[in-house]
């Protein structure tokens, strides 16, 4: 695979997490960089590990994990941002103060739910000439850097719509979710 492909594997790989991005950063009150930068390192790192492991999977148990991948996916996100959603449909006074940060742990869930394609990128992988150590790092990176700037783009619109970006974020992640289903479920 030729370097130019790499990166636009790299790319594409990180659009979902960003849009995910844009939500977190919008939910969360006033993030500073380093709070983008932290989010976009463990998307990043978690993106860059998944095409590994769907590598060494696509070396004995292709069919069962290319079978369900999109299920698990779409599982994750749409549970998220159901969540999400309940969250940002509370009345006021039922609701905390935006979080400054989020949690590790929902961090590293989210970035699985959307890294769950790179996996299946990974296995596809196996079958095809491409260092996958580089791939993996080119998707990793990508991804590092559209979540930190999808956080702070996050920073603007959660101004502009106020609590509100809450359901912004969760109808983001189902759409994310049903995208990733239905197309796998069309090919």
């Amino acid at each position: 695979m030729n370097p130019i492909a790499l990166l636009l594997l790299a790319l594409s790989m990180s659009t979902d997490a960003f849009s995910v991005a844009i939500g977190k950063g919008a939910a969360l009150s006033n993030p500073r960089f380093s709070d983008a930068l932290r989010m976009g390192l463990i998307f990043g790192v978690i993106e860059a590990i998944t095409p590994i492991i769907g590598w060494f999977i696509g070396q004995s148990a292709a069919p069962y994990v290319e079978a369900w991948d999109h299920w698990i996916a779409f599982t994750i996100l749409v549970s998220l941002g159901v969540h999400m959603l309940y969250e940002g449909l509370k009345p006021e006074e039922q609701k905390a103060a935006a979080p400054t940060r989020h949690s590790f742990f929902k961090l590293a869930v989210t970035a699985f739910g959307t890294s769950i394609d790179a996996m299946a990128i990974g296995i596809s992988l196996a079958f095809v000439d491409v260092n996958i150590l580089l791939a993996a790092g080119l998707i990793g990176l990508a991804t590092t850097i559209m979540v930190t700037l999808g956080v702070m783009l996050g920073k603007a619109v959660g101004t502009l719509l106020g609590h509100k970006t809450e359901i912004v974020g969760g109808l983001t992640l189902i759409a994310i979710g049903v995208w990733i289903l239905s197309n796998h479920l069309s090919h």
